[in-house]
């Protein structure tokens, strides 16, 4: 039974599950302190509103206390996105749970929402998928580029040789396509074998790797795009290979630059925003610091249908793209224990990259 006092439900002020209970008209008469937390808002701001004024758009919320109204009994929705008035979204397990107004002592049934925050699992279940998917995707370049690379070689070869052979000049022009074509999937091949070379880790600075990444944007379309610094200086050095982390973040950027560039988009640009990121889990272990890194562009943003697969390799939302570029920045982030992550929508597209720092950088970092 629920314990009350004058001053409301307090029994419930104690407890880490975020509560909300509604009337008979699915009013909101009471939320205690851990629902105010999670949803960011004031008891008082939603004191007598609908709950689906509270939230809105949602319609597993909605069916949820529908269900357990009409069967009069518990009723539970697992891992889904709730959105308040505000805009503030939340993933949440809700149990819907009516009490009759004779167990509960009061002049009118009643409904008890029970919200438990799901963000965290399922962002550690999500770097989960990806480790996985990343590992599957790594082997299965690795074997697709031994398997075309090997008989380029002799198809090469066999091209020359004829175009030695033939009678009239004017037919090498075809062995010519052959030879340029078997260059141009061996070097493709290449950097299909290119995550697997032996990381050289160094103490790096994620601020030169960035400068070197605009160097090589601005050189590329000096007139097309401009690239903002938004940097946190007091950051330390992470132990990295500087390398496989220009390549990792030029292929973000780059494919932003692109699709801007083929879209037109007025006023086009890319920021790079470092920040301090302070007690993450990265692969199941907890770093007490690391470097979050924005990579922020204001392009036409991920196709739709892709979004889900951009880290798939051979998919790809620009015509004449490799597919490629994503799936390697996402081996050689975590190569660096490292994840990434994407939020797109048109008008601004965000690649989120967390790097962990070693409690050992910390300490030299101090010293």
């Amino acid at each position: 039974m629920v314990q009350k006092s004058p001053n409301g439900f307090s029994g419930l002020e104690h407890i880490a599950t975020a509560v909300i209970l509604l009337n008979n008209q699915l009013e909101v008469t009471y939320a205690n302190s851990s629902a105010e937390i999670l949803f960011a808002f004031s008891a008082n701001q939603i004191q007598g509103a609908h709950i689906h004024d509270v939230f809105v758009n949602c319609e597993i919320l909605q069916m949820a206390v529908t269900n357990a109204i009409e069967t009069q009994s518990p009723y539970r929705e697992h891992e889904f996105a709730l959105t308040t008035q505000r805009g503030h979204t939340t993933a949440v397990t809700c149990t819907a749970t009516p009490i009759s107004a004779a167990f509960n002592q009061t002049p009118e049934d009643m409904l008890i929402l029970e919200f438990v925050q799901m963000d965290q699992q399922l962002r550690i279940a999500r770097e989960e998928r990806m480790l996985i998917q990343q590992q599957a995707n790594s082997e299965l370049l690795r074997n697709l580029a031994h398997e075309i690379r090997n008989p380029l070689g002799g198809l090469r070869g066999a091209a020359q040789l004829l175009e030695f052979e033939l009678p009239q000049p004017s037919l090498k022009e075809y062995t010519q396509v052959i030879i340029k074509e078997a260059d141009r999937l061996h070097s493709l091949m290449d950097r299909l074998l290119a995550p697997h070379r032996v990381p050289k880790y160094e103490p790096t600075n994620i601020h030169e790797v960035l400068e070197r990444v605009r160097s090589l944007l601005l050189a590329e379309s000096p007139n097309h795009i401009r690239v903002i610094r938004d940097y946190d200086t007091s950051l330390p050095e992470l132990i990295g290979d500087r390398e496989k982390l220009i390549q990792a973040v030029l292929n973000i950027a780059r494919n932003a630059a692109q699709a801007m560039q083929q879209h037109q988009t007025e006023g086009a640009s890319i920021t790079f925003r470092t920040r301090a990121e302070r007690q993450i889990t990265l692969a199941r272990k907890r770093y007490r610091v690391g470097i979050h890194l924005e990579i922020i562009d204001n392009g036409p943003g991920i196709p739709a249908g892709i979004k889900e697969r951009i880290f798939y390799p051979l998919v790809s939302g620009r015509e004449g793209g490799t597919g490629l570029g994503l799936a390697l920045a996402q081996t050689f982030i975590t190569q660096h224990h490292g994840m990434i992550d994407c939020d797109s929508q048109p008008g601004k597209t965000i690649f989120h990259i967390l790097l962990p720092i070693e409690s050992t950088q910390l300490k030299s970092s101090v010293q």
